[in-house]
């Protein structure tokens, strides 16, 4: 496996999240930072984690080997992305977002893929 592909499956798996995180705020109109009703915070972090898990599956499958390597590089850059957010804002909005995206869309991309891995090999 070549390291431009799997660049390309990491690359990949977190533009995934990170694109369909950036069209529901925009289509939405809502702030991410900003406090946000208990419905749509719920279908928010739902849909991230959903996100998140086609991503993970998306680079373990584009990368072909290493089973979940290339979901836990994903997993990293979304949990990198969640505590940069948070330390560069510190007090400043609401943030509900980043610990969602950190306690558990970014572990979701690890395990969607180590799933279909698993059903995969069955």
């Amino acid at each position: 496996m070549s390291i431009l592909r799997s660049v390309i499956a990491i690359v990949l798996g977190y533009a995934v999240f990170a694109v369909s995180a950036g069209l529901l705020f925009r289509l939405t109109g809502r702030d991410p930072h900003a406090p946000q009703s208990a419905g749509f915070m719920l279908f928010a972090v739902v849909y991230g984690i959903a996100f998140a898990g086609v991503g993970g599956i998306l680079a373990s499958r584009v990368a072909q080997g290493k089973g979940t390597v290339h979901a836990a590089f994903v997993t990293l850059l979304i949990a990198l992305g969640a505590t940069i957010s948070l330390v560069a804002s510190p007090g400043a909005g609401a943030t509900w977002s980043q610990w969602s995206a950190l306690v558990l869309m970014a572990p979701a991309a690890w395990g969607a893929a180590a799933i279909s891995a698993r059903r995969r090999a069955s």
